[in-house]
């Protein structure tokens, strides 16, 4: 049943919020400041007030508390809003939903978030993914999370932009050693140390992650490492950064709930391996030309070399059972993306302006081969035939942009946010393995105009009132562009088929809300808003692998978000509460061969289809809970001991392949007489997962810490599918006969319980 978007419930949490202001009776504004970077280039900082949206931030001390392994549990654990979809079974490769966008590095996932760190945009060109591990851990000094379509941020800032800062010799002076170790094999190194001499700054830190995993054949190793030389004087100040990181992860995705209920450990196929080597050297600069105006800019280069190893089941072999049961498909991945900005900013009476102009040109070059096989009783896959090339390929892709940012002061307690971005894009393909039409090649050019417009007004010391309209885009990338063809779906991350043109992503938000401060310096916030998509780009799968990229009409999501926190001696404490409605705009056909309901719409069988399902406008998109809550703690007991505690609860979500919504287990038969069993719901049960952390000063710079993760072991699933299990014999090994494979529901199984414990030894003022 298609569920309404609950507007009563608006009106009653924004009149919960508001009412204690005026009971409080009058107050005194504070004369505290916070100001946030209102473009990605170092510039302009607005004061929070200003901001037509609820920007949302983690300190420096806030992630060293957490001590969460990527930044994306970070955010998971304590920003309302955010989810993770643990599709990979990796710490470091998961999705990052927020206001049901997605931050992923993998391959496939329809992406709608930006980040970037120092000004550098991250998201890489092949996919727009974002690998989570190659951002330098030690190194951030805090992030701030910016909500909607904002056109500043530039391309792919669909649900909102992440933007990371690091640290420098200047406002991190000092050293830092820890180790830490604990739960499956976990053991993590990290140092930094930072220090400046009159005009000159310099800082470095580094990481070292390993652990076996708590699943089988899951061991992952990190490495990072950051170093960052610094120029101050009255006018001028200058960073030139270098980021490297070498990585291999495992991570062997979602797992059917049959091998699951047997053994927790279990996994589907292996290997899934992914390594990374990164290097990225950026030199970003701001200077004063008078008292009241200044220029930034930056510069960068990054290059990134990923190679994936796959065991995966051979997608031809239900169509011919004499054949090859395995495959083990291989990637090289090559990326390497320059670019500079340069900006104006002006600071005037009653303006703070931002005139800026950036340019991005990335290469690519993608290579797939393939060695069929045969499926152990490990569900890994061995003898291995002769190495084939599937695909190779050469992709460009090259986007200007012009820029413009006001806040301007309408009156003393009204101000007007004005924002807009020009982008013109071009993407090329060239196909390096078929040189005959139709093939990979391909030229594509993309332009868009995206405003944006908002309105704070502070009616009352206490409380700002604020209302706002934007627009983002996104282009498609060479990996969309190059499988986007039903008739030749892809294996992604593996092959792909000729490209046929797709249209760019095109986000339009509406948020409006209210936030202030109650006595205690108690601070809340509680806001609405919606964001409609339109040609928005999803993956359509084919198989348990293998799909195409299609544009599909309009996706909605709008939602609600509340929160507060505050301090009370010596206690910190912060409750966050979000809603989320996303649902489909556009009713269509999609491929969903492990769906009960496939081959039952009249609309989709009309061409002999017996494997599409409709999905109707309203239908919920899968993978985001609508509920979420966050609650954390931390009470510093006495001057050296600090406890704390967080809690992430979440409702339920439906699967993958359960577009729309109305899978169910049992028997079912289609529109051509064809009888098949399903099992398994299509949709994943809410959970809740408390943490504890700690910390104990020991003296003389030395810290004890610990946290453990999953206080009551609770068993629970981020991420789900609908596919087909082939390892139905005894000891679950292969079944060749296709006829008695299940069809059920596959899970992400979140980690049981876990503990770590590290020491850290701080000196030289840190």
């Amino acid at each position: 049943m298609r569920q309404a978007f609950p507007h009563s419930l608006i009106a009653a949490a924004l009149a919960a919020a508001f009412a204690p202001v005026y009971a409080a009776g009058p107050v005194v504004q504070a004369d505290t400041v916070e100001v946030v970077g209102s473009t990605p280039l170092a510039g302009i900082g607005v004061d929070r007030r200003l901001l037509p949206n609820n920007v949302q931030s983690l300190t420096e001390e806030q992630l060293e508390e957490l001590e969460s392994v990527s930044v994306a549990e970070a955010l998971a654990r304590r920003l309302p809003g955010v989810n993770l979809n643990e599709v990979q079974g990796n710490p470091y490769q998961a999705d990052l939903n927020y206001r049901g966008f997605t931050a992923s590095p993998l391959l496939g996932t329809a992406q709608g978030l930006s980040v970037y760190l120092d000004g550098v945009r991250i998201n890489e060109p092949f996919g727009d993914t974002v690998n989570w591990e190659l951002l330098p851990r030690s190194a951030i000094a805090g992030l701030d999370l910016v909500p909607g379509s904002n056109p500043v941020y530039g391309l792919n800032t669909l649900g909102g932009a992440l933007a990371i800062r690091t640290k420098n010799g200047f406002t991190h002076p000092g050293g830092k050693v820890e180790l830490s170790g604990g739960s499956f094999g976990r053991s993590n190194s990290e140092f930094e140390y930072g220090a400046n001499a009159g005009r000159i700054g310099a800082y470095v830190a580094g990481d070292w992650f390993r652990e076996d995993g708590w699943r089988d054949h899951s061991p992952s190793d990190v490495k990072q490492l950051f170093g960052k030389l610094s120029w101050r004087d009255a006018d001028t100040e200058a960073d030139l950064s270098l980021s490297h990181a070498r990585t291999r992860l495992v991570g062997n995705g979602l797992v059917p709930q049959s091998l699951l209920a047997q053994r927790r450990e279990n996994i589907f196929t292996h290997p899934d391996e992914t390594r990374n080597t990164s290097t990225q050297i950026a030199l970003s600069g701001k200077r004063w030309l008078t008292e009241s105006s200044s220029l930034s800019a930056n510069v960068y280069h990054r290059q990134t070399r990923t190679r994936t190893l796959n065991g995966d089941m051979n997608d031809e072999f239900e169509d011919d059972p004499d054949g090859f049961s395995g495959a083990l498909n291989r990637t090289a991945t090559t990326q390497r993306t320059t670019g500079a900005a340069l900006q104006w900013n002006l600071v005037a009476a009653h303006h703070q302006l931002a005139v800026g102009a950036s340019y991005d040109a990335s290469r690519v070059r993608f290579g797939q081969t393939q060695q069929l096989g045969n499926l152990d009783e490990t569900r890994g896959v061995g003898e291995l035939q002769e190495v084939e090339d599937e695909n190779r390929l050469r992709g460009t892709t090259r986007t200007f942009s012009l820029y413009a940012a006001d806040t301007v002061e309408l009156a003393r307690d009204l101000h007007l946010t004005a924002a807009a971005r020009y982008n013109v894009s071009r993407v090329t393909t060239k196909d390096l393995l078929d040189p005959t039409p139709p093939n990979l090649d391909g030229d594509h050019r993309y332009r868009k105009l995206n405003p944006a417009l908002g309105l704070t007004w502070q009616a009352a010391p206490r409380l700002t009132a604020y209302a706002g309209v934007s627009q983002g885009t996104r282009i498609p990338t060479p990996i969309e562009l190059g499988c986007a063809d039903p008739e030749n779906p892809c294996t992604l991350p593996n092959s792909m088929a000729a490209d046929p043109y797709l249209k760019q992503v095109v986000a339009r938000t509406v948020e409006a809300g209210l936030r202030g401060t109650l006595p205690g310096e108690i601070r809340w916030h509680a806001g609405v808003y919606r964001t409609l998509n339109s040609d928005d780009i999803l993956f359509v799968g084919t198989s348990t692998s293998a799909g195409y990229f299609t544009n599909f009409g309009k996706t909605r999501r709008q939602g609600i978000e509340l929160g507060l926190d505050g301090s009370h001696r010596r206690l910190d404490w912060s409750i966050g509460y979000a809603y989320l409605h996303a649902t489909f705009g556009s009713s269509a056909c999609l491929l969903a061969e492990n769906n009960s309901t496939r081959g039952t719409a009249p609309e989709c069988t009309a061409g002999g289809q017996d494997d599409e399902i409709l999905v109707r406008t309203g239908d919920r998109l899968p993978g985001l809970p609508a509920h979420s809550l966050k609650l954390a703690l931390s009470w510093r007991a006495t001057d050296t001991l600090r406890l704390g505690a967080d809690l992430q609860a979440f409702s339920g979500q439906y699967a993958r392949g359960n577009e729309n919504n109305r899978h169910r287990a049992g028997t079912a038969t289609d529109a051509f007489n064809e009888e098949r069993t399903f099992e398994g719901s299509g949709k994943l049960p809410g959970y809740a997962v408390l943490n504890l952390n700690g910390d104990l000063k020991l003296g003389g710079g030395w810290q004890l810490f610990a946290k453990v993760n999953n206080v009551f072991d609770r068993r629970y699933a981020t991420a789900g599918a609908l596919a087909e299990n082939p390892f139905v014999g005894a000891g679950n090994a292969f079944t060749a006969d296709s006829d008695l494979w299940r069809r059920e529901t596959f899970v992400a199984p979140g980690a049981p319980r876990a503990a770590w414990i590290g020491v850290r030894y701080a000196f030289g003022g840190k």
